[in-house]
């Protein structure tokens, strides 16, 4: 069933967030890259690219359901010209939060619309957003237990570097 036009340009409006997602952590990559924490930047660059699948999932159910997506314009992030790690997780953190947001008033808006079809759809992201908040968090939480250990945060670096990497298309269905 087709959404209608006001549902659908929330959905257009969700694909450029997650697109900006995607570029505002290749920027905090490549702050943590600029102070030789490649494992930091490899996750942020991984985050980067989940957030591309997440938009080909909202790209593919407009499509799916006759809609057209379309992208908007996607801001430039804003980096301070020296973050610590703590403020890249911290920025990270708080752009999954502005995410997380959205999503839930999508479903919010869904409902009020009584559009049953998105409800699977957005259902799957809300667990989603809570599971990256919380991996951000976490990371943010292990941060502040190094404070200004070097060995701690190299271990850190290290261990973040590990994490598996996933292609930008949309492969789970």
């Amino acid at each position: 069933m087709k959404m209608s036009n006001e549902l659908e340009k929330l959905f257009n409006d969700q694909i450029t967030l997650e697109l900006e997602a995607s570029t505002v952590y290749r920027q905090l990559a490549i702050e943590v890259d600029a102070q030789d924490l490649p494992g930091m930047a490899a996750w942020l660059r991984h985050q980067a690219d989940e957030e591309i699948v997440h938009a080909n999932k909202f790209i593919d159910h407009l499509l799916d359901r006759d809609n057209h997506p379309r992208i908007g314009a996607i801001s430039a992030p804003k980096a301070q010209q020296t973050m610590t790690p703590l403020d890249v997780f911290t920025a990270a953190l708080e752009h999954e939060q502005k995410v997380s947001e959205s999503i839930r008033n999508l479903y919010r808006e869904g409902d009020a619309a009584g559009d049953l079809d998105s409800r699977p759809l957005l259902s799957w992201f809300i667990g989603e957003q809570l599971e990256e908040e919380a991996t951000v968090s976490e990371i943010i939480g292990r941060i502040r237990m190094i404070n200004d250990d070097g060995p701690g945060l190299l271990r850190l670096d290290q261990e973040l570097g590990q994490r598996p990497t996933q292609a930008t298309e949309n492969t789970q269905g």
